[in-house]
């Protein structure tokens, strides 16, 4: 069969068996390509929407939240669905809240602000924008400090750290991970203040050492002030300088 050369020729090489022989090794040590991770909107994986019905039953956990600005305390239910159950692709999304109390004074709010949460809840996406939305609201009457130093503006603003804590334990949020010289350096910082404390009485570097043993939202020394960076009333002065026995944080750097 003859074939018309409609170009000028540059140049030209001849394939020979050995050619061949070369290319199909270098075909057969190739990685074979990885096969495509399913779609986000895939119709066989089922994503949270407002047309999905809510179950018969719902899986919930329960959170109590004792405020000094009520005299009862407020009981939130956050109940979960459970997405593609069995499959590679399960998953656990909020699905509803509620708030129980005796306070009936915050009862008109507090029906408002769960329909709503719920709603969002529903409508599906990234619902985690709640969490600091919440903790942003800031009672002009003044907030609080609640059980480990650790300070609330306000009701609705503790309210969003349950709600964050709960995002946190079905895997939705995760807290950012100090990196081992952070943990050093909070370990160090402790450590002084102990040794600082002999120094004065024995009784209160007992008091501190328990303190300082209890790690993370327990309990800091009474004369701590409240560190502006993580909100918790751990700070305390050491060689002339405000230092967080909680992250770390130091005035000083």
């Amino acid at each position: 069969m003859a074939v018309k050369i409609a170009k000028k020729i540059k140049g030209y090489s001849v394939i020979t068996p050995d050619d061949k022989a070369r290319e199909a090794a270098a075909a057969a040590k190739a990685p074979a390509p990885l096969a495509a991770a399913p779609a986000a909107n895939d119709p066989a994986i089922v994503q949270m929407h407002e047309a999905i019905e809510r179950p018969e039953m719902l899986l919930g956990s329960t959170y109590k939240i004792k405020s000094p600005l009520v005299e009862h305390a407020f009981y939130v239910t956050i109940n979960d669905i459970i997405l593609n159950q069995g499959s590679e692709h399960e998953q656990r999304r909020p699905f509803e809240v509620f708030i129980n109390s005796k306070s009936m004074e915050h009862f008109q709010w507090i029906v408002a602000l769960t329909r709503i949460m719920s709603a969002v809840f529903r409508k599906g996406g990234d619902v985690t924008f709640l969490v600091e939305e919440m903790k942003a609201v800031f009672d002009p009457k003044g907030g609080y400090f609640k059980a480990g130093g650790v300070y609330m503006p306000s009701l609705v603003a503790e309210l969003g750290f349950v709600v964050e804590e709960h995002l946190k334990s079905i895997g939705m949020l995760h807290d950012p991970e100090m990196s081992a010289h952070q943990k050093a350096l909070i370990a160090e910082k402790r450590k002084q203040y102990e040794d600082r404390s002999k120094g004065h009485s024995e009784k209160v570097a007992e008091a501190v050492v328990a303190e300082a043993n209890e790690g993370d939202g327990g309990s800091f020394p009474a004369s701590a002030s409240m560190c502006h960076k993580c909100s918790t009333k751990a700070l305390v002065i050491m060689d002339g300088c405000q230092t967080c026995l909680n992250c770390g944080y130091s005035k000083c750097g």
